[in-house]
């Protein structure tokens, strides 16, 4: 079985609530543990999951961060998600993330989409920020439960969804629709494009309908995470979520 260490308070806990993979021991470096360390390592013991106390300096090697908050975990590798699990309900909602390098921008997209009650995430294998401990963390643990998906040929999973009923909704700054004008209920994909290029061509050609973000100032677009947040929102109001 192949594993990975988990590090941050979140994406610990998330995780040993989530139990989508198995966690094989848990690290700690904190002496005096507070009364939300206590409740993690009750669950972890729950568990029946080894404990051990290392050093800060042992932590941060075997995570490879400075940022672990005094916590890690060894655990089996993100579990990859199927179309099967996306799209169980009749109306499914999803976010197609294309080419975020950024593993904090990813986490954040992440970390929205759970809350704005998305079934699932896709992004491209090659040339993207993957699933890792990195982004578990800065989605504050939001990866443990979210269903996510990595394909090889972004073009062709959207096709794939399309023959499915989804109508793909693609982000970009230029677009005369606005998100507030768009339709966004029903069977549903929104695309945020990369940092610095937005969605790329290919994958562009397969939006039904592409939308932008109102905006004033000199700035001439929102961080990919925040128009990510601001346009899963607009879905989450129109699909009568709140």
């Amino acid at each position: 079985m192949k594993t990975e260490i988990l590090f941050g308070f979140h994406s610990v806990l998330e995780a040993l609530r989530a139990q989508r993979r198995r966690i094989n021991e848990i690290y700690t470096c904190k002496e005096d543990v507070s009364p939300r360390f206590a409740e993690l390592i009750k669950l972890a013991e729950s568990r029946k999951i080894s404990i051990q106390t290392v050093s800060a300096g042992h932590l941060k090697s075997v995570s490879g961060s400075d940022f672990h908050q005094g916590i890690g975990a060894r655990a089996e590798i993100y579990p990859q998600s199927s179309f099967s699990e996306m799209l169980k309900k009749s109306e499914p909602f999803l976010l197609i993330a294309d080419s975020i390098s950024d593993t904090h921008n990813l986490g954040a997209l992440i970390r929205t989409a759970l809350c704005a009650g998305a079934d699932g995430v896709l992004i491209p294998k090659d040339r993207a920020a993957a699933p890792v401990p990195a982004v578990s963390r800065a989605s504050a643990g939001a990866l443990e439960h979210i269903f996510l998906m990595q394909v090889t040929n972004l073009s062709n999973a959207i096709k794939d969804l399309k023959a499915k009923g989804l109508w793909i909704a693609g982000m970009a700054a230029q677009a005369d629709r606005s998100i507030y004008e768009s339709d966004l209920r029903g069977s549903l994909a929104i695309v945020i494009g990369g940092e610095e290029k937005g969605i790329r061509p290919l994958v562009r050609k397969q939006c039904d309908f592409l939308m932008s973000i109102p905006q004033k100032g000199p700035i001439d677009s929102l961080n990919a995470s925040v128009a990510g947040a601001v346009v899963m929102y607009e879905a989450y109001r129109q699909r009568g979520e709140c």
